[in-house]
């Protein structure tokens, strides 16, 4: 082959996926042109229903966004696949054994994206929001009390990269911060649990649960009317992991029994949420559009061809999920 072609599946709109093409290799041409000549064969990223039968069975990477999976099978010597979102559940759901290594986006500007986020809907439920929200459309003045920040507990399930950008955050904004994960972590300024017992007594003691936890099959389904009962009838939730890990008919009926008193969701079962779901109408629900942290298409293009360019160099992949955690 003259030139190293790498297959782009994906699903998205056809004009994002001309721009995503066109930064990824306008970043590669820069990134491989400022090397030795090491590596001196051609790089170019293409659409994958360009290539012929030929051209697929000789590449060794892809770069997926949002791909149908099943895609993926009519490249039989792939090396390694990167994502260019964080989660890659639906690959692991539907590749249950995949012959080559799945590389999710590892972006510090993503978990900075979350971190903002994460503050950002935390002070809506501390400050009362919905509430107020709630007075505008009936034409009802009246003040409410105001809590400082260190009256306030804060619970994030989920202690990763994107989590512990979020409770450093959270807590120089004077917050109280509990985090919980599945192995015990130790994090200055934040009181760390793990476990059942430790799931369960954060979401005792929290006035606002922000769920960043992967999708695996241990928490799918994870947060359940027996968590809802723990929580404070004020308390709030906020899920920006993915919908499958809230039980969510468990959580209209715990809003509804007021065993906690809002919740933000920006991730569901299925996306777009279909205009019939119950969850649009629910006075006690905020629906979010997939936005806590959008992938950032400049620095996830730089980390994806430093990526791609180290692996030509050096044949170092990198580093990739681990199949029997599931992240």
């Amino acid at each position: 082959m003259t030139q190293q072609l790498i297959p782009f599946i994906s699903q998205l709109a056809f004009t994002e996926q001309l721009q995503w093409l066109e930064r990824l290799n306008e970043r590669l041409s820069k990134s491989m042109s400022s090397q030795d000549r090491s590596y001196d064969t051609p790089i170019k990223v293409v659409h994958a229903d360009s290539l012929s039968t030929l051209e697929r069975s000789q590449c060794e990477i892809a770069i997926v966004a949002n791909p149908d999976p099943s895609v993926l099978t009519d490249f039989p010597c792939l090396v390694w696949v990167q994502s260019l979102w964080a989660g890659v559940e639906r690959l692991l759901a539907e590749i249950p054994s995949p012959t080559f290594k799945i590389v999710r986006l590892i972006d510090p500007c993503l978990a900075q994206t979350m971190a903002e986020a994460v503050v950002a809907w935390s002070y809506y439920l501390h400050r009362d929001m919905p509430l107020y929200l709630t007075q505008q459309r009936c034409q009802h003045w009246q003040q409410h009390s105001v809590a400082l920040t260190n009256q306030r507990t804060i619970g994030v399930l989920g202690l990763g990269e994107l989590g512990l950008a979020s409770v450093e955050k959270l807590s120089l904004n004077g917050f109280n911060v509990l985090g919980w994960s599945r192995r015990q972590k130790s994090i200055d300024n934040v009181v760390c649990l793990s476990g059942q017992d430790g799931l369960e007594q954060l979401f005792s003691a929290s006035d606002i649960v922000v769920i960043l936890l992967p999708l695996t099959e241990r928490t799918a389904g994870l947060i359940n009317r027996t968590l809802f009962s723990k929580m404070k009838p004020s308390a709030g939730l906020i899920n920006f992991a993915r919908g499958k890990i809230v039980h969510h008919q468990d959580l209209i009926t715990a809003l509804n029994e007021k065993q906690l008193s809002h919740a933000v969701l920006d991730v569901f079962v299925q996306e777009p949420l279909p205009q019939d779901d119950k969850l649009w109408q629910h006075p006690n629900i905020t629906i979010l559009p997939h936005i806590s942290a959008p992938t950032n298409q400049v620095t996830a293009c730089q980390i994806v061809c430093e990526n791609i360019q180290n692996y030509l160099i050096s044949g170092k992949i990198p580093r990739s999920i681990d199949l029997s955690k599931g992240y």
